[in-house]
C-alpha cells in the first residue's frame, strides 16, 4: 500500500523595503522550452494521476524569480539579467514582468 502525505505550503512574504519610492517588483518566470525534456514536469504529471486528478494534460516545472529594482533598471537591463544570470538561453525561455 503507498502511502500518501500531504503538505500545504504558505508563502514566505518578502519583508518590505524601508522605502517603497522608486522601486519596481519584477517577476522573471523561467521554464524549459517546449522541445527540451522536462522529467521533473514529467513527474509531477505522473504523481498527479496516481493521486487521482484528472484533467491536466502536461506540467512543466520551472523558477520563478521576484525581484525589487531601481526605476531606473530599464527593459533591456532585465531581459539581459534574465538571460545572462536567471536562465539558460540554449534550454529555457523566461518572462520578464513589472507588477505593481
Amino acid at each position: 500500500m503507498t502511502e500518501v502525505h500531504e503538505f500545504h505550503a504558505t508563502r514566505v512574504p518578502c519583508p518590505p523595503p524601508g522605502n517603497l519610492d522608486g522601486v519596481a517588483r519584477v517577476i522573471v518566470d523561467v521554464l524549459p522550452k517546449a522541445e527540451i525534456l522536462d522529467p521533473q514536469g514529467q513527474a509531477v504529471a505522473r504523481a498527479m494521476g496516481r493521486l487521482g486528478v484528472t484533467g491536466v494534460a502536461d506540467v512543466r516545472q520551472g523558477k520563478h524569480f521576484e525581484l525589487e529594482v531601481d526605476d531606473t533598471v530599464g527593459d533591456a537591463e532585465l531581459e539581459d539579467i534574465a538571460a545572462t544570470l536567471l536562465a539558460n538561453p540554449v534550454i529555457e525561455e523566461w518572462v520578464v514582468r513589472r507588477v505593481s
